[in-house]
């Protein structure tokens, strides 16, 4: 994913494919029902089940919960929906994004086959004490290609918007 994300340009990192969508917001600007956030930028939240969200939302969500992950099991620093401090432009972001998928790949790595196999202790919420940290890993990693995915299909459909439309024969 992260090499498809060279060159993202701030103008697509907020973009809203339709209006409303969930966005990063400077503090005090949200429409959303919630926000969560430390910084200058908070991260729009609420409780409706089907939301479209723009791809600042998508990797706020991504860099926060690997954060998260890299915190509870790999010993990052805490972080929080209410504590992370959320960036407000694209390059930001992608370094944040390089931040916490370094910790992560390199801690994942030096597991090796008894690492992966080791439950998930304390630190996991209760009903994944006794599973395997290789459940977690695949959990992270299904997150990743999920958003990621979608991520990727923004950009991919960004440019259409200064295209004018094909018509019909």
């Amino acid at each position: 994913m992260r090499p498809r994300l060279d060159g993202l340009t701030d103008a697509e990192y907020f973009w809203e494919p339709v209006p409303g969508c969930w966005t990063v917001s400077r503090r005090g600007e949200s429409s959303a029902p919630m926000s969560f956030g430390a910084g200058e930028f908070t991260w729009d939240f609420g409780e409706r089940e089907k939301q479209v969200t723009t791809i600042a939302w998508r990797l706020g969500h991504l860099i926060v919960s690997v954060a998260q992950s890299n915190a509870r099991r790999f010993g990052g620093p805490p972080v929080s929906l209410d504590t992370f401090e959320y960036a407000g432009t694209a390059d930001e972001a992608l370094g944040q994004l390089d931040d916490v998928y370094a910790r992560w790949i390199d801690s994942v790595r030096n597991l090796g086959e008894a690492g992966l196999a080791r439950p998930q202790g304390p630190v996991a919420p209760p009903e994944f004490a006794d599973v395997p940290i290789a459940r977690l890993v695949l959990y992270v990693s299904v997150e990743v290609f999920h958003h990621g995915a979608e991520i990727c299909l923004l950009r991919d459909l960004y440019p259409g918007l200064t295209r004018p439309a094909r018509g019909r024969a």
